[in-house]
Formats: C-alpha cells, sequence, structure tokens
C-alpha cells in the first residue's frame, strides 16, 4: 500500500508539472482557463480560485486543462462565446500562441530533469562500482545467448560493432544504439583478442545482463539471512569464501554449483575474516518455493560507490544524464516501430507506479532520478504525433502553418477517432504486460 501510495504521489506531480505547463503558457497568452484537473473521472476535491475550478479526481492516471473554447460542455469548442470571450478562446488564438500552449506541457516534462538530476548529483548518488570499470566478464550464465556465442569469462569487451567502449556503462548505451542489428563484440582474452558475433532476442535492451554476461563478483558475504545456515553457523556480512570443502572458490559464481552438489549434507567453508581463516560447517536446506534448490542464506556483497557533486559539476552531469536519458528513449521508440524491439518491453501505469513507489522508499537522490526518467517517457510520449495526444495536435498546427487555414473539421474529428483508438490498444498492451510481468513473473 505504501508503494501505491508513493507511486500515485510521484505520478501526480509529472502529472501536475505537464499540466502546469499548459497552464502557464495559456495564460501568459491571455487564454481563459476554465479547469486545471488532475486525475480523472469522479471529483474528489475542487475549489474555485478566480475564473478557473481546481480539481483532484478519482483516477490518477493523468489530468487536464480545459480552456475557453476548447473540448466539450459549457465554454467548450462550439460554444456560443460573446466578442469578448472570443478575445480568450484558445480556438480563436493565432495558431502560434496554440502551438505554443499545446507544446508547454510535454516540454515541461522535459525540462524537469535539467532542474532535478543536478540537485540529485549535489545530494550525492550511489554508484555501481562495476558500472564505471572494465567491462570484464566474471560468469557467464549457462543455456544464455552469451554462452551460445562463445564468450568466456575473463573476457574484456573493447568495442562493440567497430565501436570503442571503456566501461560496463558504455556497453548499454551502445547496445540501445544497435538494437535489432547483428552485434560484433570484439574482446580481450587474455593475450589475445577475438571476436563473438549475436543477434540478441530483445535487442540487448537490458545490458549484457540480459545475454548472461554477468560483472566479475567476489565471494564477499554482504548479507545473512535471520534463520538460515550461514546464521546459524556464525557467517557475517564481510566474510570472503575461499573455498567450500575442498574446492576452492574464486568468484560468487562458483558457489551456487557447488552448494547444489551437496545434496544436503554439511559443507565445510573456509573464510577469510579481519585476516583469520576460520572453517564453518553449515549444511544447506532445500527451499521448494526457489525451484528446489540447496540455499545457506546469504547474499553478495553489492560494492558501490557514492559520489558527491559540486555545483558546476553537477549541472554538467545533470545535463548530460537528461540528453542521454532523451537519446536512449528515442532509440527505443524508433528500435520499437522498426520491429526491432518486442512490445513486450512497453510498461503501463502498474509498472510506473511500481517504479515510483519503490523509488519513493530510497533516497532523496532515487526519487530525483526516477521522476527524470518518467518525466522523460511522458514529455516524448506525448510529442509523438498521436491525434488525441498534445503530439497530434503539434501535427495540425504545421498542417495549418503550411495550408495557412486549419483543417477540416470532419478531418480533425476522424484523425481524433483513430488516435483515441491507438492510445486504447496501447493502453491495453501496456495493461497485459504490466500483469503478465505481476501475475505470471516476465516474459
Amino acid at each position: 500500500m505504501l508503494t501505491l501510495i508513493a507511486g500515485i504521489v510521484m505520478l501526480g506531480i509529472l502529472v501536475f508539472v505537464h499540466e502546469f505547463g499548459h497552464f502557464c503558457v495559456a495564460k501568459l497568452a491571455g487564454v481563459k482557463v476554465l479547469k486545471f484537473s488532475l486525475g480523472f473521472g469522479p471529483r474528489l476535491v475542487s475549489r474555485q480560485w478566480g475564473e478557473t475550478e481546481y480539481m483532484i479526481c478519482a483516477i490518477p492516471l493523468g489530468g487536464y486543462v480545459q480552456m475557453l473554447g476548447e473540448g466539450g460542455g459549457e465554454g467548450g469548442a462550439g460554444a456560443e462565446l460573446t466578442p469578448e470571450e472570443r478575445q480568450r478562446s484558445f480556438a480563436d488564438k493565432p495558431v502560434l500562441h496554440r502551438t505554443a500552449i499545446v507544446a508547454a506541457g510535454p516540454l515541461m516534462n522535459l525540462l524537469l530533469p535539467f532542474l532535478i538530476l543536478p540537485v540529485a548529483y549535489m545530494v550525492g548518488v550511489q554508484l555501481p562500482a562495476f558500472l564505471e570499470s572494465p567491462a570484464c566478464i566474471g560468469h557467464v550464465v549457462a543455456d544464455s545467448e552469451g554462452y551460445a556465442a562463445g564468450f568466456l569469462a575473463g573476457d574484456c569487451i573493447v568495442a562493440i560493432n567497430d565501436e570503442k567502449v571503456d566501461t560496463w556503462t558504455d556497453t548499454s548505451r551502445t547496445l540501445i544504439s544497435h538494437a535489432g542489428s547483428p552485434l560484433v563484440f570484439t574482446l580481450a582474452r587474455g593475450e589475445t583478442t577475438a571476436e563473438v558475433t549475436l543477434t540478441p532476442k530483445d535487442g540487448g535492451l537490458e545490458g549484457l545482463q540480459s545475454l548472461g554476461l554477468l560483472p566479475r563478483q567476489e565471494a564477499l558475504v554482504g548479507a545473512t539471512s535471520p534463520g538460515m545456515p550461514a546464521t546459524a553457523a556464525g557467517m557475517q556480512a564481510g566474510d570472503k569464501i575461499v573455498a567450500i570443502d575442498d574446492t576452492p572458490v574464486t568468484s560468487w559464481y562458483d558457489l551456487k554449483k557447488i552448494i547444489q552438489s551437496s545434496g544436503g549434507n554439511s559443507q565445510t567453508f573456509t573464510v577469510e575474516r579481519d585476516g583469520q581463516v576460520l572453517q564453518l560447517f553449515i549444511k544447506p536446506v532445500r527451499q521448494e518455493t526457489d525451484g528446489d534448490d540447496y540455499l545457506v542464506g546469504i547474499v553478495p556483497h553489492q560494492e558501490s560507490v557514492f559520489k558527491r557533486f559540486g555545483l558546476l559539476e553537477a549541472v554538467r552531469a545533470g545535463a548530460d544524464r537528461t540528453m542521454e536519458l532523451v537519446e536512449l528513449t528515442l532509440v527505443f521508440i524508433q528500435k520499437l516501430f522498426a520491429g526491432h524491439v518486442s512490445t513486450k518491453n512497453i510498461g503501463g501505469p502498474i509498472t510506473v507506479v511500481q517504479i515510483a513507489g519503490q523509488a519513493a522508499q530510497t533516497d532523496l537522490a532515487s526519487i530525483l532520478t526516477i521522476l527524470a526518467f518518467l518525466s522523460i517517457q511522458l514529455g516524448i510520449l506525448n510529442l509523438l504525433p498521436i491525434p488525441i495526444l498534445d503530439g497530434g495536435h503539434l501535427f495540425f498546427n504545421l498542417f495549418e502553418v503550411v495550408l495557412r487555414r486549419p483543417l477540416s473539421l470532419r478531418i480533425r474529428e476522424i484523425a481524433q477517432q483513430v488516435g483515441l483508438a491507438l492510445l486504447i490498444m496501447l493502453m491495453l498492451l501496456a495493461f497485459y504486460n504490466d500483469i503478465v510481468r505481476i501475475f505470471i513473473g516476465g516474459q
């Protein structure tokens, strides 16, 4: 419930920013604003201030600003207006004024990350240490795409499709830019170089991990689970596992295979702790909810780096990150329409609320980062040239500028109906994906 409430609040912030953009530019253009609503459907709270009614409605999945001469109802499109009212009607304003009002909403969403990401960087962010390290593979998951292509533990990726990469972060950007195309990885393998080619089923959008390629991970215990065998045997966070029975352990990825081979019998874990070598006797237990695996109740230590930026450095980093997110979103949309990315990657309001709600329960930097990410998605989505979205209205206005007259009402009505049908189909697909992720566990 806390995740749901937090997610709705964060989504409400994004909707408010969007609608506030429309509202402010409408006021500057001299247009009368009749209603400013967060949400749709039945009114929960309503207050008249001046000439505008401000509302919070029951369905928190959007919002709207109704202006004089626009929409239905009293004062809407087609209503009889006095000469004085026509001077403040949205429909009677010059096309450039209307364009500015329509564009202001998504542009405010795109502007927001430039303002809040620098704050996140100044507060300080936790960065996974491996992201800024060379893209050296610590483990290749059996039966994965990477395994089938011939990757080996110890390979270091130096280029993808002849595009140089230095870190794990670089590989994620490059994979997205080449999604849908065959990927040629240039590898440093020992003292030699090698090439591996594959075409990921999901386009590689989720990074190297989705290909079964995992970063180096020491067998260092990050935490132990209460009531599990490792805790009962005295294992502690910070212990480094160097062997189990007579089998050496070189990385975290060695542990699962060795523990599963126990058959539930007691094993001797050799660990290093504060310069001392200790032996702990642990009997794994079977957990049917985890695929009948034998478990001891430990999780790896995830090394991270806390970094705080100065003002100018934070502004620069925030702007760079914003432009990177915009670019990645545009590439994703382009690959989606080209058929290079599966529609299973589309998330709906449920996913958005989940992501926002989980972030809202962490730290300020994480909250601001997720807000920035979602704000960019909302801004770009609304700029798509689909009738009923802001981008569709901008498309109509472009025709009006070129033809020097607005499109006929009949054409606009048909386009709006087509746009509404497309939007409904998109929302149904997004809801379906959300439900599958929650109840079936992904695709």
